[in-house]
C-alpha cells in the first residue's frame, strides 16, 4: 500500500519529535502491508513552516536510517499546504513541495470549519498552473459534514479528496465516520491515508481502514484507494482512478 499523508519526518511539525519515532512508525507501517509513504508536514500555516530544503533533507536521512534497520518502507518528499492566498506563489518558485516533487499535485489542507470564499477561484489558479489540489481529510472539515454538495463541485472543478483511515474506524468520532461513510458511498473519494503522527495514538496503519471501506464499495474499488490512486500520483501521473 501507499500512503499519501503522513507526518513522519521528525521535529518538524506536530509529528515525530526524533528519528528513533519516525523509524518506530515506518516499522509499524511495514508491518501492515505499506511500502512507500509520502511525508507531508504542516507547511505555510501560520505555525509550522517546513521548507523545502528542510524535507528534502529529513526524508534523504530517513531512507538512509531505515535502510540500516532493514525495513523496507521508501520514504517521499511532500508536505500538507495550507490554503493560503500565497500559494500559487510558492509553488511556482519551488517555496512549497508538490507530491513527491512531481510539479502535478498538491496535499491541499482546508480550515476545519468552513471555506473561505474564493476557495474555487484558487483552486482554478492552481488547475490552470497544471496543479492537482488533494484535499486532505476531507470528512474531517465540518463543512462538508453538514453538506458534501460544495465539496461534489470542487471534484467536478478538477480537486481530489482524501480521507482518513482513522475516521473509518470511528478514532475521530461519528461525524467523521458516518461522513467518510457517505463519501465513500457516493464516490467521492480518491484516497485512503494515514494522517499519521506517533506510533501510539495516530499511527500508520491502513489495513482496518480498507477492510471497513471494502464493506461499502467492494475490495477492488477500496484497494485502488490505497494502490493504484496513490501509485499514480508518486509516479507522476497526474489521471487517478475514480476509486469508489
Amino acid at each position: 500500500m501507499i500512503d499519501i499523508h503522513s507526518h513522519i519526518l521528525p521535529s518538524l511539525d506536530d509529528g515525530p519529535e526524533t528519528f528513533e519515532e519516525s523509524i518506530e512508525m515506518c516499522r509499524i507501517a511495514a508491518e501492515d502491508g505499506i511500502t512507500t509513504i509520502v511525508a507531508t508536514p504542516h507547511s505555510k500555516d501560520g505555525v509550522y513552516e517546513a521548507e523545502s530544503d528542510s524535507i528534502v533533507k529529513s526524508v534523504k536521512e530517513l531512507n538512509l536510517r531505515l535502510k540500516e534497520a532493514q525495513i523496507e518502507v521508501e520514504i517521499l518528499p511532500g508536505a500538507e499546504l495550507h490554503l493560503n492566498e500565497t500559494l500559487v506563489e510558492s509553488l511556482g518558485n519551488g517555496e512549497a513541495l508538490t507530491m513527491n516533487n512531481n510539479k502535478k499535485h498538491i496535499l491541499l489542507e482546508l480550515p476545519f470549519l468552513f471555506i473561505p470564499p474564493g476557495t474555487d477561484k484558487l483552486i482554478g489558479n492552481l488547475r490552470s498552473i497544471g496543479i492537482i489540489p488533494i484535499i486532505a481529510h476531507a470528512e474531517r472539515i465540518t463543512f462538508f459534514q453538514r453538506n458534501n454538495k460544495t465539496l461534489e463541485q470542487l471534484i467536478k472543478s478538477g480537486i481530489l479528496v482524501q480521507i482518513t483511515a482513522q475516521s473509518l474506524t470511528g478514532f475521530f468520532g461519528s461525524r467523521e465516520r458516518k461522513c467518510a461513510e457517505k463519501l465513500l458511498k457516493h464516490k467521492m473519494v480518491h484516497f485512503i491515508a494515514s494522517d499519521a503522527h506517533s506510533a501510539v495514538r495516530r499511527p500508520p496503519i491502513l489495513s482496518k481502514a480498507v477492510e471497513m471501506a471494502s464493506r461499502i464499495t467492494g475490495k477492488e474499488e477500496a484497494r485502488a484507494l490505497v494502490f493504484e490512486n496513490p501509485r499514480q500520483v508518486i509516479s507522476l501521473q497526474s489521471e487517478t482512478k475514480q476509486g469508489t
